[in-house]
């Protein structure tokens, strides 16, 4: 069974923990924070719910970033609550990470790590395929409800893609979207689809709960090289015409990290939002 390390112990860190533990595809999850016992306390409470939750995962805590040495996936999550690892500090960390962590996957569960993302890969040398940022999928699970709700159906039988660049924008590719097997411009009208894009772009950033569960979905399918495409955060190479930069890309996930990536076809109003939101 696989062994998960998240660093960082804050909100962020303790819903991945969480979501993770009651998932079960690990045998263990280790929560990492250099704080004295915060990550020992979080991962105790979080043990101790198994019993009254039902599930048998095992939770360490650590103070020790060389913990993720051996680890199948290493999560990145908050310093502290409500402060994700970023910049100069979230830089040094995964230069002092890349020694250990050897060739797992590395999943950055926040909204703010796009740059780091970026950097990790431009200049600590990461391997392109090997990180991935989750926080997309939370916004296309919310983009799903909030469709399922306007054609009264369950969330499950909608399908859709979510691109671009959040925050500086993303695009909904409507035209490949569908409900129930059925393309979704024959369930939903227009004026249904604009009044949906209009609340989907309230729902940017997720809470850490959301965000927590997104990124124990996308570590779960690394883990079992689940079939279905995530919506991760991804660094370019080529898709769109765009290179080095960060985006959105519906994704087939296994455990070298991304094993394939497929953008959905497009019209040409939605090309032109996808390269607009990219920033070509």
């Amino acid at each position: 069974m696989a062994t998960i390390c998240i660093v960082g112990a804050g909100e962020l860190g303790g819903s991945v923990a969480h979501a993770l533990a009651r998932g079960e595809r690990a045998s263990r999850v280790v929560l990492i924070d250099e704080r004295g016992t915060v990550a020992a306390g979080k991962a105790l409470d979080i043990q101790q719910s198994g019993a009254i939750e039902g599930f048998h995962t095992r939770v360490d805590g650590a103070q020790d970033v060389t913990r993720v040495t051996g680890c199948t996936v290493c999560v990145i999550a908050d310093v502290a609550p409500a402060v994700e690892w970023q910049g100069e500090p979230g830089l040094a960390l995964m230069a002092r990470l890349k020694g250990f962590v050897g060739d797992a996957p590395i999943v950055f569960a926040g909204t703010e790590q796009s740059d780091l993302l970026l950097k990790s890969v431009g200049e600590v040398h990461l391997n392109r395929q090997g990180v991935i940022g989750s926080a997309p999928e939370a916004l296309a699970a919310a983009a799903k409800g909030i469709v399922a709700l306007e054609a009264r159906c369950a969330a499950s039988e909608v399908a859709l893609s979510i691109l671009g660049c959040p925050p500086a924008g993303f695009v909904v590719p409507w035209s490949d979207a569908s409900i129930g097997g059925y393309a979704l411009d024959r369930v939903l009208t227009p004026v249904e689809v604009r009044r949906i894009e209009a609340r989907l772009a309230r729902l940017w950033p997720p809470g850490p709960h959301a965000l927590g569960l997104a990124a124990a979905r996308v570590v779960e399918a690394i883990v079992t090289s689940h079939r279905r495409r995530f919506a991760v955060l991804t660094v370019l190479g080529g898709e769109f015409g765009v290179r080095d930069r960060v985006g959105v890309l519906p994704c087939l996930l296994g455990p070298s990290g991304i094993l394939d990536v497929s953008p959905p076809t497009l019209n040409a109003r939605e090309r032109v939002q996808v390269e607009t939101a990219l920033g070509t």
